[in-house]
């Protein structure tokens, strides 16, 4: 009786495999397969935004901005062939899931040749494009200075501004000439008004960075980084300050204006170079 049961199961699992080999060749989906007792892991080239699982009978989560895992949540059903889409910042991927199989990949690179672009209106850059276009710059070395200014020891520099499309790349850097190391409490971008005096209302707008190339809490001699700003425009009677502040209590504060008009300056930037 065992021995039928065992024929029978890999008969139903034959046929379960066949069929799922027809409807890939039917969908021209790439197939994956999903054995009973493993999970599989998708790697995405950048953070995935949505998912969809088209049987209930397999899970998934995102353990990772990039990572989608998916297992099977009980037994083997007809139903359990299935398409799971992934949609990214910029693309779109559908793969056809077979439950079964022996010996398969657990991780599944999302690649190129799998994904179709997404031109979503307003979408931007994806964070890899940003994050390569910042190496790009950060492998640069710093032409002429725009903006400087030193206090407590520290030198703050506005190594270039740069815009590429709709986004503004800032090259800031800092020197520390003290033998005191710096640790960074903060790094905060303000829109401020140009000329303020007592009698008038100070008005600051607070940015925050679409992105940042890397993180530093502290440096003892240099820091270099670059921020990133979408549609970054503000009048001529404002200035952008960015703020650098210690975290002591009693911490140096470090403000480095930028003036309008380098940021009608920036320059192009050139990923050839």
């Amino acid at each position: 009786m065992l021995k039928k049961t065992i024929n029978m199961k890999n008969l139903f699992l034959s046929i379960l495999l066949l069929v799922g080999l027809m409807v890939h060749a039917q969908s021209g989906l790439p197939t994956v397969y999903l054995p009973e007792g493993l999970t599989v892991h998708f790697i995405s080239p950048e953070p995935i935004q949505y998912v969809d699982i088209s049987s209930k009978h397999i899970a998934g989560d995102l353990p990772l901005k990039n990572v989608l895992r998916i297992r099977c949540k009980d037994t083997l059903a007809e139903e359990d062939d299935a398409v799971i889409t992934i949609t990214g910042e910029k693309y779109i991927a559908q793969y056809h899931i077979i439950v079964g199989g022996t010996n398969v990949p657990t991780e599944i690179e999302i690649k190129p040749a799998d994904c179709k672009p997404l031109d979503i209106e307003g979408i931007g850059l994806s964070v890899n494009q940003l994050k390569s276009i910042c190496q790009n710059i950060a492998a640069q070395k710093p032409g002429n200075r725009r903006e400087k200014v030193k206090a407590f020891g520290i030198i703050g520099m506005a190594n270039h501004v740069y815009s590429f499309g709709d986004y503004l790349f800032l090259d800031i850097a800092y020197a520390n000439t003290t033998n005191l190391p710096y640790d960074i409490g903060a790094l905060r971008f303000r829109i401020d008004d140009k000329k303020v005096t007592k009698a008038s209302n100070v008005q600051s707008l607070e940015l925050k960075p679409e992105y940042v190339l890397f993180y530093q809490p502290s440096f003892a001699n240099y820091y270099r980084n670059i921020f990133v700003f979408k549609k970054l425009t503000y009048p001529g009677n404002k200035v952008l300050h960015i703020e650098l502040s210690e975290k002591q209590v009693s911490g140096r504060v470090v403000t480095l204006t930028i003036p309008y008009k380098d940021i009608l300056e920036a320059d192009q930037v050139n990923l050839g170079r």
